[in-house]
């Protein structure tokens, strides 16, 4: 298969073409929610697992990603056990959230990542708008490849649909959820 135009060469940005396994405690995955209108929530997922298959070219490349709902972290044991519950993530009968591209484009600077990612049984198109942050070798020999991302989501189209009424107005709990990613990834075939 020839190689358009518009392909950007892996080799291009330092990435060996291969298997590149997330390296879980040098990365985060992240998220921000209105919380009444007039803040904000954050919160992490501590157990992820993700790989990239880098082929010849970014556009012919892969990301997965599956994460544990269970591990939510939002620094609040009650607020994390209502969400881990059956009016959120349900996670005794969805335990998982997962990502899965389907293509990669360049866009300036950045990267558009479209994928397919599922919450609670339902999964819808995401694009994570990519930055490419570089490529080293670290003094244990590994070559890493690190990354951010971003994107926002509607809870709602998810079937994350629970709220409750302010009594000045509006909701609890906004509808948009900012999905924020810092990744490390390691060569596995170095």
């Amino acid at each position: 298969m020839s190689i358009s135009t518009n392909s950007t060469p892996s080799t291009l940005l330092g990435l060996t073409p291969g298997i590149w396994t997330l390296d879980s405690s040098h990365s985060e995955i992240g998220f921000t929610v209105r919380h009444a209108g007039i803040s904000k929530v954050r919160g992490s997922f501590d157990e992820v697992t993700a790989t990239l298959q880098v082929s010849d070219t970014l556009e012919k490349s892969a990301a997965t990603a599956t994460i544990a709902a269970k591990s939510l972290n939002s620094n609040n044991l009650d607020r994390d056990a209502h969400v881990r519950g059956g009016d959120f993530f349900d996670v005794e009968q969805f335990p998982t959230l997962t990502y899965q591209s389907t293509g990669c484009s360049r866009n300036g600077d950045t990267y558009n990542l479209e994928g397919k990612l599922t919450i609670r049984g339902l999964t819808r198109p995401v694009t994570l708008v990519t930055e490419f942050n570089g490529v080293t070798v670290d003094p244990f020999g590994a070559t890493r490849a690190g990354f951010s991302a971003t994107t926002v989501i509607s809870r709602k189209e998810f079937g994350l649909t629970w709220n409750a009424a302010l009594e000045a107005g509006g909701v609890l709990v906004g509808d948009k959820v900012t999905i924020n990613i810092d990744a490390a990834f390691i060569a596995t075939n170095a």
